[in-house]
Order: C-alpha cells, then sequence, then structure tokens
C-alpha cells in the first residue's frame, strides 16, 4: 500500500471515529462509571482526574498565617535544643523535652479544638512534620501517638469517648499507643491470638494476650487495642472477628517489657505490651463489635501520608548539611561540589525531596476537601516512594561525606539507621505495592464489569464508544486528556512531559482493561476473549473472604461456572497456597481452603489482600482438572500469555 493510500486510510478512519465519539454523545443513556473523585484509582482506567490536582491544593492566608506562627517556636525549639545525638545514645527522649514538646501542643496537633487540640487540617499536619522529622525518635513517639494511637477514638469514638480521652490525650497528660502486631500475627492482621471474652454479667471484656513492637508502650496510659471477640451472625452462627477497645493502663492486669534494643529511631520506647485478665467496660468497645479490622485499617490508611513530609523535612536538612560539607572539603585543589559526580547525587536528593514533598502536600490537600474521597492508594503511593527514597538519599550524603559519614561525630550514619524501619513499619513497602495494585485492579474492574454488561445488554452508546476507541487505537490515537493546548492545564515549558504522561496513563488502562479481561474481573463471556471468566468478590467477615474463579467453557451455547473455593486474606497482599476441586461446583458448606505450604495449584489460584471488603483473585484457567504446577511455575500456556 503507497503512502498516500495510508494517509487517506488513516484520515478516513479518523472521520470516522469523531463522528462515533459525537453520535455516542448524543445517544449516552447511562453512564458507564460512577462519579469518582479518586485520582490514583482513575489512573488504573487511563484516566486523568484533574480537578483533584490542577490547581494544586493550597491553604487559605489565614491558615498559612496561623501555621507561620506556630512553626517559629517549634523550629526553634528542635534546631536550638533537641540533642538527637544525646537522645540515640541515651535510648530514651530526656523528660525535659517531652515537657517541651507538650507544652508546644505537639501531642496534641490533629485533635479538634473542641477537645483541646489544635486542629490542624492534613496540609497543616504534614507542614509540621516536616519540622518534627528533624528527630527520628521523637517524629516516631508523636506519630505513634497521634496518627495511630488516638487517631481510632477521633475516627470510630462515640461522643462520650472522645469527650472522656481525648482532652488528656490532646494535653500529653496521656499518651496513646497502637496495639495490633502479635508474636505470630505481624502482616497477617487478621491472625491475631488476643481474646476478649465477655463476662457473664455482659459488663465487661476480659482481655488476655500479647502484643509485641508497641511504640510507646512503656510510656502509654491509652491503649487501642485489636482482640478477637465470639460474633454471632444474622444466620445465628458463632464466628471470631476482631474488635476494638479503648483500654486504660489502670484497668489492671496491663504490663510492658523492657525497651527493645533497637538498630534505629533508639530513643523511642518499643517494647512488648501484655494484657491478663484486664476487664475492660463494654462502653470501651470502639466502633462496633466485630469491626475492628476495618477500624485498623481507616487508621493506619489515614496516617500513612504524613510520612512524605517527614522525610522532606529530613531530607531537607541532609541537604543542606551536605552541601555545606562539599562546599568546604577540597580534593585535588577542588572542591567536591565542583564534581560531576558530587552534583549528580545532589541533584537526586533535591529531585526526590521535592516529589515527595509535593505528593504528601497533595495527599493531605485532597484529604482535606469536604467530601473527601478514598485515598489510600495514594497515602500507601507516599509511604513506600518517600520511605525508599530516604534511604538512598541518606545512603548518597553518606557516599558525599566518605569516612567520615560513617563515624558517629557525624549524624548521618545514626540518619541512615533511623531511616531503615521507614520501608518495614505501617505497612512493609512489599505488601502496600500490593495493596496499591490490587485495589487499583478491583476498582478498575468494577467499572469494566458496568460496562460489559451494558455490552451484552446491547446499549448503543456504549458499544459505538467501544468500537471508536478500538479504531483509534488501531490508527494511531492523538491523546488529549486536557494537560496541553491552550487551555491545558499544565505550563507550556512543560507540555512534552505532560504529552508523555498522558500516553502512558492512557496505555496503562488499556493494559489494566486487558489484563482484566483476559484473566478475571469479567462478569461473562464476550466472543474473542478466550476462557477468561468471571470473578466475584464476596466477605465472610474479618479475614476471609470468598473467592469464586470461574473457568468459562461452551456448553449448549450456554456459559456457566465450574470451579469455586475459599481464600484466606492477609494483610495488603499476599500468597495463600492453592485449592483444588474436582469438576463441578463446590458446594459453599464445603469449601477447600489451601494450606500455606501447598505446592500444588489446580486450574484456580488465590491471591488476596486485606482490606475494608476487598479481595481480587486472578483465575487461571488454561486447563480443566489438571493439577501439580508448582506454585512458583505457572503452566506453559499461561506463561506464554503473560509474556
Amino acid at each position: 500500500m503507497s503512502a498516500v493510500a495510508l494517509l487517506l486510510r488513516r484520515a478516513a478512519a479518523a472521520r470516522a471515529c469523531r463522528a462515533l465519539v459525537v453520535f455516542a454523545a448524543s445517544r449516552r443513556l447511562l453512564r458507564t462509571s460512577p462519579p469518582s473523585r479518586a485520582f490514583a484509582k482513575e489512573l488504573f482506567l487511563g484516566k486523568i482526574e484533574k480537578k483533584e490536582v490542577f490547581p494544586f491544593p493550597e491553604v487559605s492566608q489565614d491558615e498559612l498565617n496561623e501555621i507561620n506562627q506556630f512553626v517559629g517556636p517549634v523550629e526553634k525549639f528542635f534546631t536550638e535544643e533537641v540533642d538527637s545525638q544525646r537522645i540515640d545514645r541515651e535510648e530514651k527522649i530526656p523528660d525535659e523535652t517531652l515537657e517541651k514538646l507538650k507544652s508546644l501542643g505537639l501531642f496534641g496537633m490533629q485533635v479538634p479544638e473542641e477537645y483541646g487540640g489544635l486542629g490542624l487540617s492534613n496540609t497543616l499536619y504534614a507542614r509540621m512534620g516536616e519540622i518534627v522529622g528533624l528527630d527520628g525518635s521523637i517524629a516516631v513517639t508523636l506519630a505513634a501517638h497521634q496518627a495511630i494511637g488516638l487517631k481510632g477514638i477521633i475516627l470510630a469514638g462515640s461522643k462520650e469517648q472522645k469527650a472522656k480521652y481525648l482532652p488528656r490525650l490532646a494535653s500529653g497528660e496521656h499518651i496513646a499507643a497502637f496495639c495490633l502486631t502479635e508474636p505470630s500475627s505481624g502482616s497477617d492482621a487478621a491472625s491475631i491470638k488476643t481474646r476478649a471474652t465477655l463476662s457473664e454479667d455482659k459488663k465487661y471484656y476480659i482481655l488476655n494476650g500479647s502484643k509485641v513492637w508497641i511504640t510507646n508502650g512503656g510510656l502509654a496510659n491509652i491503649f487501642t487495642v485489636f482482640a478477637k471477640t465470639q460474633v454471632v451472625d444474622s444466620e445465628s452462627s458463632v464466628k471470631d472477628k476482631i474488635t476494638a477497645f479503648i483500654v486504660e493502663r489502670d484497668f489492671g492486669g496491663v504490663t510492658n517489657g523492657k525497651p527493645e534494643d533497637k538498630l534505629g529511631i533508639r530513643g523511642s520506647n518499643t517494647c512488648e505490651v501484655h494484657f491478663e485478665n484486664t476487664r475492660v467496660p463494654v462502653e470501651n468497645v470502639l466502633g462496633e463489635v466485630g469491626g475492628g479490622f476495618k477500624v485498623a485499617m481507616n487508621i493506619l490508611n489515614s496516617g500513612r501520608f504524613s510520612m512524605g513530609s517527614i522525610v522532606a523535612g529530613m531530607l531537607k536538612k541532609l541537604i543542606e548539611m551536605t552541601a555545606e560539607y562539599a562546599c568546604t572539603r577540597k580534593q585535588f585543589n577542588k572542591n567536591l561540589s565542583e564534581f560531576g559526580l558530587i552534583q549528580e547525587k545532589f541533584a537526586l536528593m533535591a529531585q526526590k525531596a521535592y516529589v515527595m514533598e509535593s505528593m504528601a502536600y497533595l495527599t493531605a490537600g485532597m484529604l482535606d476537601r469536604p467530601g473527601f474521597p478514598d485515598c489510600s492508594i495514594e497515602a500507601a503511593m507516599v509511604k513506600v516512594f518517600s520511605s525508599e527514597c530516604a534511604w538512598q538519599c541518606v545512603s548518597e550524603a553518606l557516599q558525599i561525606l566518605g569516612g567520615s559519614g560513617y563515624m558517629r561525630d557525624y549524624p548521618y550514619e545514626r540518619m541512615l539507621r533511623d531511616a531503615r524501619i521507614l520501608l518495614i513499619f505501617e505497612g512493609t513497602n512489599e505488601i502496600l505495592r500490593m495493596y496499591i495494585a490490587l485495589t487499583g485492579l478491583q476498582h478498575a474492574g468494577r467499572i469494566l464489569t458496568t460496562r460489559i454488561n451494558e455490552l451484552k445488554r446491547g446499549n448503543v452508546s456504549t458499544v459505538i464508544e467501544t468500537i471508536s476507541q478500538k479504531l483509534r487505537d488501531s490508527v494511531g490515537r492523538t491523546l488529549n486528556m486536557g494537560l496541553t493546548g491552550k487551555l491545558g492545564a499544565v505550563h507550556p515549558s512543560v507540555a512534552d512531559s505532560a504529552s508523555k504522561l498522558e500516553e502512558n496513563v492512557y496505555y496503562f488502562g488499556r493494559t489494566v482493561e486487558t489484563l482484566l479481561l483476559r484473566f478475571g474481573k469479567v462478569p461473562g463471556p464476550l466472543p474473542g476473549l478466550g476462557r477468561a471468566g468471571p470473578l466475584r468478590l464476596g466477605s465472610q467477615g474479618d479475614g476471609l473472604s470468598e473467592v469464586s474463579a470461574f473457568g468459562t467453557r461452551p456448553r449448549k451455547k450456554s456459559w456457566s461456572p465450574w470451579r469455586r473455593g475459599v481464600g484466606l486474606a492477609v494483610p495488603g497482599a499476599t500468597w495463600v497456597g492453592a485449592f483444588q476441586a474436582e469438576r463441578g461446583s463446590l458446594e459453599p458448606k464445603s469449601r477447600a481452603v489451601a494450606a500455606p505450604g501447598d505446592s500444588t495449584v489446580s486450574t484456580s489460584l488465590c491471591l488476596s489482600f486485606l482490606g475494608p471488603g476487598l479481595t481480587l483473585t486472578p483465575a487461571q484457567t488454561e486447563t480443566e482438572g489438571k493439577t501439580g504446577h508448582p506454585v512458583s511455575q505457572p503452566p506453559p500456556t499461561q506463561r506464554e500469555r503473560l509474556c
């Protein structure tokens, strides 16, 4: 085909696409996706939710004046009075330092003003995090108190609970701790062993169990504790579910071990906390009985974004110290700052600090808006990015100082040790990566299900829209998501980068759609989709989610499910194992659950993650009734398809 003919063909296809789009708009009968303001979730649909990020969220002038008045004394205190070297050496924050932190109001930054706190917005809280981040031990102590320790009372507490506990927590008279992790339960929060049993008079829960690695465990007066309780469901059957409790040390039976000897953040108090026949009044249940897992996830999701600003503040100080050294240290008759490789390291550190600061404030701004969306993905992204950049940047700064950076006389080795924990706590980065991916896929799958249902019903607008999209992709789609052009959201100087972003977001969305159609979230067969089948999501309580992975095959022109199973969900996402079933459908009461060490898989694989009612499981349906494939080795046919 000649070049002219090819151009004419593409032009004709483009005109047809435009006509189809106009027609589809005029005949739109039903939205194919519900309105959504979640920026990160929309990326999985190949969309950029501009109204969430353009213009960048800003604070009002009144808020700016307020925070500037507050920042000055706090910044002065951290730069002039906080002795981080002493805190690290003595493995304890001095009492006078704690008292000063309390007098500055830093224990009640996000507690509402009506309960004696400062009532800072998420944006202003992030700004304070930049200063608090100058000392890792203090930052962790304050975060454990506010971001997770008392946060449950703010999010799920009753008016009576808030009035009783928040004033003394805001003043620092009482310190809070978050008790979830146990010796046998780290990332797998649903497997905790601590148990709370209702007393015979139904006035108390008797709490027994142990928690480990509890920050502020030896200092706290108030504990947010998660324990298994027996709950009667709607079918009158008794099940174990997690319940959250507000526990006072004065209830009795609460003890703690000695502080742990840690690699970093040595000044923070981390220890075991034990509960032995602790009598907790029923009015101290936080949220609903059996609803503790949701409370825990909401607490953790709401606090992760602040890590970005805390790390950004630390990196700014790090860059300042390192730049001063590089500008005065001479080698080969030149300052270190004149060498290209050293300049490259500074560029990397400045870039990372700028990006993580921007991510943190963008997420905080979205959370501060009325009717804020679910920003759990954004918060997880901030945590993963900032923690890994902190580890990388501190290492680069230490490298610039060479041998001096390795010595205790300089703060770099301490900062490196402090930074290592960031990749572990508040959800390991591996768990959060899976959470980000699976939550986004679940969102995209829900929207895709709606669209495919409309295609099956013959919705004209959706059919035309789908055909139009395929035609555009085949002739070379010109993308315009509103970032560039005369009315674009970005400055012309970054138009090229914005165009690349639009292209990558679009094709990311198409890739997500292709994977879901091929391997998972499809409510029924479509011509040309092969044997990929549907996926049904369901929940049967804390940590146990029903997964129906359907293989599909023609049977007298009908499609039917033929495989069913149950997967045990774990925090974030992890491999659970395999479950096997003979051909046909397992009855609900005879579900098979694989052991974690199972070495073989059948045609259905369970990859679950723990979240509020969320489970997503890719279905492997290449062969029927065959087993014996190693978990680490997918069947060749699927491996070829994945490649």
